[in-house]
């Protein structure tokens, strides 16, 4: 069974390879958008860098540094996360250089400089991790009369990020 530090380990692993998420406002219950992750350097820590357009409602909505929830499922659903933090704008020119590629400014015509661009610092404080207990053994042992769930209950961790 894996470990809070294997789960935690595996959340940053799948962040920076799938790189989609949801983030909303804590205060704005429910209402989340995607949004693509970049993590600069290797460490399995934050902050968890967005760039973002001024005109969506999620910037519109955000005044300084305020409560954010995310949410996370891997490509193969190996890992599904829940993390609450904080975010706030942060147009740090030299994270923007280190963070900007080709499919950052496909959306952004003035480049770097766009009026529009807004980088949003995203700081993990608390997340559940969860490792899928769906899977083939699991169908195997429910055929042969064996609850899964015990191996479901050791998939999941609460761990400080911050």
């Amino acid at each position: 069974m894996p470990t809070p530090q294997e789960l935690e380990d595996a959340f940053w692993t799948h962040l920076r390879s799938d790189m989609t998420v949801m983030v909303g406002l804590a205060s704005e219950k429910g209402e989340t958008r995607p949004l693509t992750a970049q993590v600069d350097g290797d460490a399995n820590a934050g902050p968890i860098w967005f760039f973002t357009s001024r005109e969506t409602g999620l910037f519109q909505k955000l005044h300084g540094q305020q409560p954010a929830i995310l949410t996370f499922v891997s490509k193969g659903h190996d890992v599904f996360a829940s993390v609450s933090g904080s975010i706030m704008l942060d147009n740090d020119r030299a994270v923007i250089d280190r963070l900007w590629n080709t499919f950052v400014a496909a959306w952004y015509e003035g480049g770097k400089a766009d009026p529009k661009l807004a980088l949003l610092r995203f700081d993990p404080q608390e997340g559940q991790i969860w490792e899928n207990g769906s899977s083939l053994l699991a169908g195997i042992k429910m055929m042969l009369g064996i609850d899964p769930k015990a191996d479901y209950r050791d998939k999941v961790a609460t761990v400080r990020m911050d």
